[in-house]
């Protein structure tokens, strides 16, 4: 399993448009090769994160082109474009 990061900031008066727009992507966005799980987190002063976990680190980096494309619909909303890391996950523990 492999996890994207991404730190992001939206710029101000821009959240509840951004969160519009991110779930009017929702179907591109868990269409990408491998994803799994993705997490969209975010403050009231816009600064967020999204943790997407995918099958594996080829598939992340094949969708790369992809989740830059999404980023550019959302670059009206954006303080900056952001730049996603990638991680090797060694745990991912849930309670149901």
């Amino acid at each position: 399993m492999y996890a994207r990061i991404t730190r992001y900031q939206i710029k101000s008066g821009h959240i509840d448009a951004a969160k519009a727009q991110a779930e009017a992507m929702k179907a591109d966005i868990m269409a990408l090769p491998g994803i799994k799980r993705f997490v969209n987190a975010i403050r009231d002063d816009g600064s967020g994160y999204i943790v997407t976990l995918v099958s594996s680190q080829a598939e992340a980096e094949a969708s790369l082109p992809r989740v830059r494309e999404i980023w550019g619909k959302m670059a009206e909303h954006l303080d900056g474009m952001p730049t996603p890391e990638g991680f090797d996950v060694v745990a991912q523990w849930e309670n149901t």
